[in-house]
């Protein structure tokens, strides 16, 4: 007889079970308060060296963007304290959008409190009974669960893979009224991108409807930081919802959605997400706004984020280490066979002071553990160097088989 789950408590329990609880029972890399491990680890003389933030340009610390948060709430306070819409908005919220568009080069941008939350919101909002949802299996879980949410029909192309999207289009488009694709552009687990020129060829030859998440592609991809459009000489106005976040080139949090305008005042007014949400925070979108400013000005940060992106990529290979389909940009995953393979050199790089936790389980395929480095413009070569050297096959062997492997000093 099977076992009757006696409470929530009880299947919360065995829900984490399957989720990996037992890869932690040795040791668990996770929820480490970095803060608090980097001034340790200077106290003592110790190394300490993030790859697990996503710092892309290096901005979070910049001295203008801690005055304009300061500013922001020496004149504002901290929250916005209501729904836009009901409550009213602050100054910064309309300039730090009309910043974001002219930076990406759209008609309109409307900022969201959670980069989560944008897709959710904005997917299941969008597609409705007799529509359908075409997106890349490998998508991020807010896309996902945004076209669970919706009551349109999904249907899963493999991932990047174009023919396949097109022969599913081929098959199925005629049976749906709206039809909306949706792929990221530097995809967070595997640091690959999509081939969007002849995406926006599909899209338009089969009258669809194109979402892409420039989440981890915004101030990494093209010669100005501007993203995958850049990068692939592509009009962004040929892009129908361009969604992307606060969180990781401009320092702070929160998403947005960039479009033609008819699409974003739609939305201002009607999109759940929005509408039933506080909007962000005056400090957040101060400080967003000010790390956009040194983006455009301190153009070195993209090069230089390039620079040591293509040196990890470079290093990891002449080490015999798996780095998947990484372009070399600002994602980058060394792949693993096992998840305890995996939690041990993660392990291995923390006793040495190289913060890079595990992805197994949850995010990526079961098959494919990794360790996912983000790499940001403030690292230094030696940090690169010094991260890759002790994964080396040699060293990593023999940490997996557990043989000893001595910390640096």
């Amino acid at each position: 007889m099977a076992h009757r789950i006696k409470s929530l408590a009880d299947y919360a329990n065995r829900r984490f079970g399957l989720a990996g609880k037992a890869y932690l029972e040795q040791y668990n890399p996770f929820f480490v308060e970095t803060d608090t491990a980097r001034h340790d680890a200077q106290a003592n003389g110790r190394n300490f060296v993030s790859f697990a933030n996503y710092d892309y340009l290096g901005v979070s610390g910049h001295p203008a963007v801690k005055a304009a948060a300061l500013n922001a709430l020496e004149e504002q306070g901290v929250g916005a304290l209501a729904s836009r819409l009901v409550g009213g908005q602050r100054s910064t919220h309309h300039v730090l959008e009309d910043k974001l568009a002219s930076f990406l080069g759209v008609e309109s941008v409307l900022t969201l409190v959670s980069g989560y939350l944008t897709n959710v919101t904005a997917i299941s909002h969008m597609m409705n009974t007799h529509d359908a949802i075409f997106l890349d299996e490998l998508s991020h879980n807010s896309i996902i669960s945004g076209a669970k949410a919706a009551s349109a029909t999904s249907h899963f192309f493999q991932h990047n893979d174009l023919d396949h999207l097109e022969s599913l289009l081929e098959q199925k488009r005629g049976s749906y009224r709206h039809v909306l694709i949706a792929v990221e552009s530097l995809y967070s687990m595997d640091g690959d991108i999509v081939d969007l020129p002849r995406l926006v060829e599909i899209k338009d030859r089969y009258n669809c409807w194109l979402l892409v998440d420039e989440a981890h592609s915004i101030g990494v991809l093209g010669q100005d930081g501007r993203g995958l459009c850049e990068h692939t000489g592509v009009d962004p106005n040929q892009i129908d919802l361009i969604v992307g976040t606060l969180s990781k080139t401009f320092a702070s949090c929160g998403g947005f959605i960039a479009g033609k305008k008819p699409v974003t005042e739609w939305l201002r007014y009607t999109l759940p997400g929005f509408v039933f949400s506080v909007g962000i925070s005056p400090v957040i979108s101060a400080a967003a706004s000010t790390a956009l400013d040194i983006v455009q000005k301190e153009t070195w940060r993209i090069e230089k984020l390039r620079h040591n992106a293509e040196l990890f990529l470079e290093l990891a290979h002449e080490a015999g280490l798996d780095t998947g389909p990484a372009i070399g940009r600002g994602v980058m995953p060394i792949l693993f066979s096992d998840g305890l393979e995996t939690v041990a050199a993660s392990r291995h790089l923390m006793a040495n002071g190289y913060y890079v936790p595990p992805i197994f389980q949850i995010g990526v395929p079961k098959n494919q553990p990794r360790l996912r480095f983000f790499l940001s413009a403030t690292h230094r070569e030696e940090d690169i160097r010094g991260v890759i050297n002790l994964l080396a096959r040699p060293q990593n062997q023999a940490l997996v088989k557990g043989e000893p492997v001595s910390a640096t000093p």
